[in-house]
């Protein structure tokens, strides 16, 4: 058996050759004294507790059973989380109903073409969109189930919005234009036109129509809007006017007194003065005229109304 033994010092290596007995005589003794040293590092180990078999089952046993009642809290507390989100998912739902049921009657009330708010399906959309390379559908959960209301609840106003600001509009659009008789008593003595002069007898033009009734009784605004005059004017006597927006102005004369002053907002059918009989008049009546961007016109086409 040859030994070679490298020394770092002298930069040389070295061969010894021994005999067979003393081969085998090493080789043994070496054997020996590792499987010595495993035995005494597991006796070693085993002392110090570090390998228990026991001890581990029972730490595992005790890791198991703290996991298995975490997963069961865990699976309570999302079930509480489903039955809340469930219930709202229910109330969202109701929510949507009445929307839609106010929208449909809202439309129905005003009139307007259904196939313009239309409460009974979802709004029409589309365009192309490119497919998302390794996309896959995913099931329908909560979530998109309460994406989905939020998206029809929020249509849904938008809708209502529109609908609301155009019934608004259309409601002043009534209230500011000229509808209606100026008197709640009377009957109409004189139209629009020409007509033979009540004092001179020549033919002349009438600018509005003449309501003749019981002096003192209640003349009213035909429209909302704002008093522009209020007092006495040539010819026409006590006279109120009213600017109603959109270039309407309405003239009411021959009042008995006046029940407004200038500056004054009225609103429809409020009453604004009493018939007399001031100015060039031969009885208690009013003088009502429609003036349209300052040009009179007809009042029978808004009387008529």
């Amino acid at each position: 058996m040859n030994v070679i033994v490298f020394s770092r010092r002298f930069g040389k290596a070295r061969q010894f050759e021994l005999g067979r007995p003393l081969a085998m005589t090493v080789t043994i003794a070496t054997v020996v004294t590792v499987l010595a040293g495993v035995l005494f590092a597991g006796i070693q180990l085993g002392r110090s507790g570090l390998i228990n078999p026991a001890t581990q089952i029972t730490e595992w046993g005790g890791k198991l059973e703290q996991q298995r009642i975490e997963v069961a809290n865990a699976r309570r507390d999302l079930q509480e989380r489903l039955d809340a989100l469930t219930s709202r998912v229910g109330q969202m739902n109701a929510h949507v109903i009445r929307l839609d049921a106010l929208g449909r009657r809202l439309t129905e009330m005003a009139n307007l073409d259904k196939g313009e708010f239309n409460f009974d399906s979802e709004p029409a959309v589309g365009g192309p969109e490119g497919l998302v390379e390794g996309a896959t559908v995913a099931a329908p959960d909560l979530t998109a189930m309460l994406d989905d209301l939020t998206h029809q609840i929020r249509d849904r106003e938008r809708q209502l919005s529109v609908l609301e600001s155009m019934i608004s509009t259309r409601n002043l659009s009534r209230q500011v234009v000229p509808d209606g008789r100026p008197v709640l008593k009377g009957w109409i003595s004189s139209h629009f036109g020409y007509r033979a002069d009540p004092f001179t007898g020549r033919n002349a033009y009438h600018r509005g129509i003449d309501f003749a009734g019981p002096a003192g009784s209640q003349v009213v605004a035909v429209a909302a809007g704002v008093v522009t005059y209020s007092k006495d004017r040539f010819g026409y006597g006590r006279t109120v006017e009213i600017n109603h927006g959109n270039g309407y102005v309405t003239r009411y004369a021959h009042n008995q007194k006046a029940l407004v002053q200038v500056g004054e907002t009225v609103q429809k059918g409020q009453a604004i003065a009493l018939m007399g009989s001031t100015g060039r008049s031969t009885g208690p009546h009013l003088h009502f005229e429609v003036l349209k961007q300052g040009r009179a016109v007809d009042p029978m086409t808004f009387v008529r109304r």
